[in-house]
C-alpha cells in the first residue's frame, strides 16, 4: 500500500515511476476547453468565432505593445481594421442600435445621425467618434456610447429639456432652459410651451418663467412674455391685458400683483393695462376696445 511505502524510508521501485492512466492531464485539459465552448455558446458566439475574436485581439495587443510613437498609431489602426474586416463575415456588424433616456423627437434625431453606422464593422468604428456625432444633436446635453458585441451599439443621452418657444425676427424657434436652440426640435409640436418674444429673451427666459409658473392664475392666463429692450418684460395674457413688470426685482412687482389680485380679483377685472413698473404705486388702465394688435419684439405700450 502507498502509505506504508511512504513509512520504512525504502526507496521506491522504478515501477512505481512508471506513469498510471489516472495521472494522464490531458482529459482534464480537454474538459476544460469544453467549459468554456459551452460558455461562448450560451452568450450567442460560435465557439470558432470567440476563439479567433480572443486571437485577433492578442494579436492587436503584441503590435501595439512592441511599436513605438507614431508607428504605433499607424500599425494599431492597421490592425483593428484587419481586425474589422476578418470579422465582418460572423456577423460583427452594427444590425440594432439601443437608445435609451430620450423623448421620441430626440430619439428620432439621434438614429438619424447614426443611421450610416448601420451595416459597418462594429469593431472598426471609432466610439469617440460616434459619441461626438450624438453630442451634436440639439437635444442631447450629455452621451455615452457602449459597443456590445456582436452586433449592437448602446446609446444612453441626458437631453436638454424644452423650455419655451421663442419669437425673434418673425422666426420661432424651441429653446432649453440655458437660451440654447433646439434646432431638431418643431414650435409646431410643441404648443403646451410659453411664447417669450424679443431680443435677448431667450437668454433670461428661464427666471421669469418659473416665477409666473408658481403663480397658477397667473399662469393659466398668460399668451407671451416680451421683452422690451433687452431690460425688462411685459406679460400679455390671453383677453388683451398687459402687464409692465420693472427691470429690476420683477419678482416684488409679482407679490404685489398677487396682493391686487386677492383682494380685488383684478386680473379678470377688464383691465387693458397694469403698470407695475414704479413699486408701491401701479397704475392701470381700463380697456374701451378691444385690442387686435398683433405683439411687437419691441414690447410695450
Amino acid at each position: 500500500m502507498p502509505a506504508a511505502v511512504r513509512g520504512d524510508g525504502r526507496k521506491a521501485s522504478p515501477r512505481g515511476k512508471s506513469p498510471s492512466p489516472k495521472s494522464k492531464t490531458a482529459a482534464p485539459v480537454r474538459g476544460g476547453a469544453a467549459v468554456k465552448l459551452r460558455a461562448a455558446r450560451g452568450v450567442g458566439l460560435p465557439p470558432k468565432v470567440a476563439l479567433a475574436t480572443a486571437g485577433a485581439v492578442l494579436a492587436l495587443g503584441v503590435i501595439v505593445a512592441l511599436a513605438t510613437g507614431n508607428r504605433a498609431q499607424h500599425l494599431a489602426d492597421a490592425a483593428v481594421q484587419a481586425v474589422a474586416d476578418r470579422t465582418t463575415g460572423f456577423g460583427f456588424t452594427v444590425r440594432k442600435i439601443h437608445v435609451t433616456g430620450a423623448t421620441p423627437a430626440g430619439e428620432e434625431a439621434i438614429r438619424a445621425v447614426l443611421a450610416p453606422a448601420k451595416g459597418e464593422a462594429i469593431l472598426g468604428l471609432d466610439l469617440a467618434t460616434v459619441q461626438q456625432s450624438v453630442n451634436n444633436v440639439g437635444w442631447v446635453r450629455e452621451a455615452r456610447v457602449v459597443r456590445l458585441l456582436p452586433d449592437t451599439l448602446m446609446i444612453e443621452v441626458k437631453e436638454r429639456g424644452a423650455l419655451a418657444v421663442w419669437q425673434k425676427g418673425g422666426r420661432l424657434r424651441v429653446i432649453d432652459g440655458a437660451g440654447r436652440i433646439i434646432p431638431e426640435a418643431d414650435p409646431a409640436t410643441f404648443p403646451q410651451l410659453p411664447l417669450v418674444v424679443g431680443q435677448g429673451a431667450e437668454t433670461v427666459a428661464a427666471d421669469i418663467l418659473g416665477a409666473v409658473a408658481s403663480r397658477p392664475r397667473l399662469k393659466s392666463r398668460v399668451e407671451a412674455l416680451v421683452r422690451v429692450d433687452e431690460r425688462r418684460w411685459d406679460i400679455h395674457l390671453k383677453d388683451g391685458l398687459i402687464i409692465l413688470l420693472p427691470a429690476v426685482d420683477e419678482e416684488s412687482a409679482l407679490i404685489e400683483l398677487d396682493l391686487l389680485d386677492r383682494r380685488d380679483r383684478i386680473l379678470e377685472s377688464g383691465l387693458e393695462r397694469i403698470d407695475l413698473r414704479e413699486p408701491g404705486a401701479p397704475a392701470f388702465r381700463r380697456r374701451e376696445v378691444a385690442s387686435t394688435a398683433p405683439l411687437h419684439e419691441e414690447g410695450g405700450v
